[in-house]
């Protein structure tokens, strides 16, 4: 009998090969790693806002409302007192930028430990509930401003008279314009790409039945501005609780935190658990899903040496996630 291998037969073992490769190629350039789980660190200290940084560690807004640290080592200790924070993000400079929502405003910490307002109203009307932030290659600051809970103190409205739940930038000037008016219903999380030419905007208005719980991409202008006919949807939460926090990792893959385990009636009616991190890519494709057991996933943050790890805060208690590809955070950088 011949040994040679008919054609066929090496086309196929050909094409098996190039399968395998693609298989193996795509396994490595997943988000996470076959089998990942998300570990529990603390229960508490970490409502919103993880922010890492390569000395401190990581910052939290507790749900106390002072800002938590959890040094390199795990130890928890307070870092600021009743702080009433939300959203917290280091600048270039490693100076941390806050979303104050109590104070209804967005400040910076100081080298010196000095606060600086940034911004507290605008068209001299205060904000409303400054949430969440993301900093641009020329260090405009870009954040949300929606209003969950009581409504009876919301100042801000349009000239004809209707709430406003906006998105704004802060250049460095300390001028500061809003970008976003009505085309988000209730903005929430927020970042943009490195090359300042993308920002996604998640709207998630939690307390009214059939209310958006999406996530958005817009083009920006070279101004800061949005192109509002760029204006994309990419994913619908629908009934359970919609998109809170979310980052980039360093192939611009977004990781949102969203989602509820068990149904909150009457506006969040989903039964099926839904709890935590989303991964997309920038197209808004689903690529990975790390289910978290806490009710709500608010936020999450790249960290550790290598910022490969990402932390998760959820229900004040915080967890971590290993990752396959760093994190693209303005400051520190990995490159």
């Amino acid at each position: 009998m011949s040994r040679t291998m008919h054609p066929w037969v090496r086309v196929v073992a050909a094409l098996a090969v190039v399968a395998s490769t693609l298989a193996s190629e795509a396994a490595d350039d997943a988000p996470f790693a076959p089998g990942t789980k998300a570990e529990l660190l603390q229960e508490t200290g970490a409502g919103e806002g993880p922010a890492w940084h390569p000395e401190l560690g990581l910052l939290t807004s507790g749900g106390d409302g002072h800002i938590w640290r959890r040094d390199r080592d795990g130890k928890q200790a307070l870092f600021r007192k009743n702080a009433g924070s939300n959203g917290l993000l280091f600048d270039r400079e490693g100076r941390l930028v806050i979303c104050e929502p109590v104070q209804r405003r967005v400040s910076r910490l100081e080298k010196d430990g000095t606060l600086k307002v940034l911004a507290s109203k605008y068209d001299g009307k205060r904000f409303n509930q400054p949430n969440d932030l993301t900093i641009d290659s020329k260090n405009r600051i870009y954040f949300t401003d929606p209003q969950y809970g009581d409504r009876s103190t919301m100042e801000m409205v349009d000239s004809k008279g209707k709430k406003v739940e906006g998105v704004y930038r802060i250049d460095p000037d300390g001028d500061v314009t809003r970008i976003i008016t009505h085309e988000v219903d209730r903005p929430n999380g927020i970042v943009v790409t490195p090359d300042d030419r993308t920002l996604f905007v998640a709207d998630n208005n939690n307390s009214e039945p059939g209310a958006p719980r999406k996530l958005f991409r817009f083009d920006l202008k070279p101004d800061g501005t949005v192109d509002f006919a760029s204006q994309k949807l990419l994913y619908d939460w629908k009934t359970t609780r919609g998109p809170d926090g979310m980052k980039l990792d360093a192939q611009g893959r977004l990781y949102v935190a969203a989602g509820l385990n068990k149904p909150n009636p009457p506006a969040e009616t989903q039964e099926k658990p839904t709890a935590g991190v989303y991964v997309f890519t920038p197209e808004g494709k689903l690529l990975d899903f790390i289910p978290i057991p806490r009710d709500e996933t608010t936020n999450v943050a790249f960290g550790g040496p290598d910022l490969r790890t990402l932390f998760v805060t959820a229900g004040g208690s915080l967890w971590k996630i290993p990752t396959t590809t760093p994190g693209r955070p303005v400051w520190p950088r990995v490159d």
